[in-house]
């Protein structure tokens, strides 16, 4: 497929309050241990706590990661501009929106599932057991809607969505912010309207005004 031409994840860190509960007296070391476990959520509602509980919490099993790793790498393969999209860390980022956005959960684990069902059944192993042609093969078969079987419909899906998320995560990160080349906003430097333009409506800058304009 053509090569791809922001949510980067952010990472806040907190800092490790070990030090502190040591050099208490041993008997302030509970009352310390509380505080330096509650502070940093102290100003939190009930719900955001159980929000990022949520996200610290495991959904994809080591098997599922592997495969989505392959099949990221499929979507967005290193190339001589950057790296992959597990070189972008878009693996991580399909474990985090599946939790941020629960709708994604049933699709993506039932995807995977129906992913190896099919390479069972045509090659007689999982689809990370694969030999790389296996598995572009595979995906051959359901990456483009308008030429796949009818009975591949569900992995069509699955894919459609596979391969969403997957370009969503690396052009959002900063290994696909760089590929694309963007920069955002830069200044620009303007030294008025054209002569031309000027003239061509009868207008003209006066002296004063092109002495206190600067010109580059």
């Amino acid at each position: 497929m053509d090569r791809r031409k922001s949510i980067k994840a952010l990472v806040v860190g907190t800092v490790s309050t070990s030090l502190m509960i040591e050099a208490c007296k041993p008997g302030e070391k509970k009352a310390a241990t509380a505080v330096a476990d509650t502070g940093a959520d102290a100003d939190r509602m009930q719900e955001e706590k159980d929000y990022l509980k949520k996200l610290n919490d495991k959904f994809f099993t080591a098997q599922e990661m592997a495969t989505l790793t392959v099949l990221a790498d499929i979507i967005v393969p290193k190339d001589a501009v950057s790296g992959s999209a597990s070189d972008a860390k878009v693996p991580d980022f399909l474990e985090f929106i599946v939790k941020d956005m629960p709708k994604h959960q049933t699709p993506m684990r039932g995807g995977l599932r129906w992913l190896d069902v099919q390479c069972l059944k045509q090659y007689g192993k999982a689809f990370t057991d694969c030999d790389h042609q296996q598995q572009i093969a595979m995906v051959d078969q359901i990456a483009y809607p308008a030429k796949a079987k009818p009975e591949m419909k569900q992995g069509v899906s699955f894919f459609n969505l596979m391969r969403n998320l997957t370009v969503t995560g690396f052009f959002t990160s900063e290994m696909g912010v760089k590929d694309l080349g963007y920069k955002g906003n830069t200044p620009n430097q303007w030294n008025g309207v054209p002569d031309d333009v000027l003239k061509q409506y009868g207008l003209a800058y006066s002296e004063k005004e092109l002495k206190e304009c600067i010109s580059y």
